[in-house]
């Protein structure tokens, strides 16, 4: 059943219960269809709250937006897959939210679009990043070694190196954001792994 069959008189079809425990294999079959179309729409969303970081500085040489432009142009322009550029372009879209965890906000977001390794990245970069000036705050510069010896421990040492700590330059060359969209949409198209991943798989079956 797609959407439009669940439309009655232009008014969308809705469950009938009043607890999930009530629920029945029809209302579950609505609830599905309305699933499936409100998750294609997940990049546009996510694009969406990126752009709330444009012209936002915060004190910054450049504003958010644009430093999550460079940080993922600097990463595609170094040879960097698809992924890992949509998780650089990312990594900090969770400022407006989280203000005090907000690695762990967009890595929530992107964790069913990419690798283990990558949504670690974006989860602990915050600690790495540290490493750059936490010490002018009076905090220890130096929180990312509860993390050595992890698997990961390099490749987030090496995002925020080359890629994270970089992207604040003025003068750079940025990547427009529309030149990223596609891949966006590319990488967010359809989950690498998720509980909720069956419900989209049965209707492409």
């Amino acid at each position: 059943m797609d959407v439009s069959e669940q439309t009655i008189h232009g008014v969308a079809e809705r469950a009938k219960f009043r607890e999930m425990k009530q629920g029945t294999k029809e209302d579950w079959a609505i609830i599905g269809g309305e699933y499936r179309a409100f998750a294609k729409g997940v990049a546009d969303r996510v694009l969406d709250h990126l752009k709330l970081l444009d012209g936002d500085f915060g004190g910054f040489p450049v504003c958010r937006l644009e430093h999550s432009r460079q940080t993922a142009t600097r990463a595609h322009r170094d040879g960097r897959d698809e992924r890992y550029v949509v998780m650089a372009l990312l990594h900090d879209m969770g400022d407006t939210l989280g203000s005090y965890n907000h690695p762990e906000v967009a890595a929530a977001i992107i964790k069913p679009f990419v690798s283990e390794e990558l949504h670690w990245i974006c989860q602990n970069h915050g600690a790495f990043q540290g490493y750059y000036y936490f010490h002018h705050l009076g905090m220890d510069r130096n929180a990312r070694d509860v993390f050595e010896g992890h698997p990961h421990y390099e490749a987030c040492r090496e995002f925020c190196e080359k890629y994270d700590q970089a992207a604040f330059d003025p003068d750079y060359q940025s990547e427009p954001l529309e030149f990223f969209e596609p891949m966006v949409r590319r990488v967010m198209a359809r989950p690498l792994a998720s509980q909720y991943a069956k419900a989209l798989d049965e209707k492409a079956a």
